[in-house]
């Protein structure tokens, strides 16, 4: 029984492996549509493309305006190389055996304008191609500036068998407000891919509005992995809590460092909420110096803790305690009640009641630039 557990569990692992390779197949044929469109660069959208590929585009007085990849690339000729202000980024993926489909937003802040295009590819003799494409349009505010959202891949507390995961009200209610204010939300974990969630209440409208959003949902099972985070390219990180933002994060010198760039070299936010503030304890500057060092930061206080409870003793350190310990004020109001505190650029949060209060304020801080 045994042995045949062990063959079940190689062959889920393999066929697992080997879709997430196929995607990363699928991904680097819509990073060469993109980066050709975005950088003129018209052989690098060819290539995304079959050579029998149908573009179904828009065009005044009609229907449908059927056009060839290569008539498509030659509008790309010119100033190659060059940022055209096409901004653009994966949306999903969906595999079924050779076939594909998948969604890559192209966003014009310039002319107020976001495409949606929908591909279907088919993977060829010479790899995975672009058979088709289509497009939506809409007016929109999205002005190609990114917030990190930083999560965590824990599934148990510590080294136990409780199990616990990233605070879903934590993320979609701040997430929505920065959606709202036009930001792009990135999904950063230590091991990246998809993350265990907590807290899901479907009769609250917001949770069941992007628990059913199947782009929002793709995010945040494909979470970004350090290394493909680029942080010349954010504005703010943000921390989301829930038990398991106590492992993993905290202790990630690949994150501390990418934060600290943002912060320091980019003059951009840190935030956190709740247990999502065990993420900074460790974050330092240039000089040294603990960022909470003489901060007024707020998180969730170890007083509220169950400390009876088997959760707790898990805990790798407190964070009340160990922000007080590097020179930091914590301070938090009564339990059940928002609480930010704002300290430069640094904006914290009690719980998550705080969460739409830290992003409101962030976004307030960061239209005022």
């Amino acid at each position: 029984m045994k042995l045949i557990l062990i063959i079940i569990f190689a062959l889920v692992s393999f066929v697992a492996q080997s879709q997430e390779l196929t995607k990363q197949q699928i991904a680097q044929v819509l990073k060469n549509y993109i980066s050709g469109t975005s950088f003129n660069e018209p052989s690098l959208i060819k290539s995304a493309f079959s050579k029998d590929a149908q573009l179904l585009l828009d065009k005044k007085g009609q229907e449908t305006w059927l056009v060839h990849p290569n008539e498509y690339a030659s509008w790309f000729k010119n100033n190659k190389g060059q940022f055209n202000g096409r901004i653009g980024e994966i949306l999903s993926i969906d595999v079924e055996g050779n076939v594909a489909t998948a969604k890559v937003e192209i966003l014009l802040p310039a002319n107020t304008k976001r495409y949606v295009d929908v591909f279907l590819l088919k993977k060829l003799s010479s790899g995975w191609k672009i058979t088709s494409k289509n497009a939506a349009s809409e007016e929109s505010n999205k002005n190609g500036e990114r917030i990190l959202f930083i999560v965590s891949n824990a599934h148990f507390h510590g080294n136990s068998d409780l199990p616990t995961g990233v605070s879903f009200s934590e993320i979609v209610k701040a997430y929505d407000i920065f959606q709202k204010a036009g930001f792009t939300v990135d999904f950063i974990s230590p091991e990246g891919g998809a993350i265990p969630l907590a807290y899901i209440n479907t009769s609250e409208k917001i949770h069941k509005q992007y628990l059913y959003n199947t782009n929002f949902m793709y995010a945040i099972g494909h979470t970004k992995s350090p290394s493909q985070i680029d942080p010349t390219n954010y504005v703010a990180v943000h921390y989301v809590g829930g038990g398991n933002a106590m492992y993993g994060v905290a202790d990630n010198e690949a994150i501390q460092n990418i934060v600290m760039t943002i912060y320091e070299d980019n003059n951009g936010i840190v935030s956190s909420v709740c247990h999502g503030t065990a993420g900074i304890v460790n974050l330092q500057t240039k000089d040294g110096k603990y960022l909470v060092d003489g901060k007024r930061i707020s998180g969730y206080p170890e007083a509220y803790e169950n400390q009876s409870k088997a959760y707790f003793k898990e805990f790798p350190f407190l964070i009340q305690k160990t922000i007080e310990q590097r020179g930091g004020r914590f301070f938090y109001s009564e339990m059940n009640t928002p609480h930010i505190e704002v300290d430069g650029r640094i904006v914290t949060g009690q719980n998550h009641l705080s969460s739409p209060l830290v992003a409101q304020k962030m976004v307030e801080m960061l239209d005022g630039r």
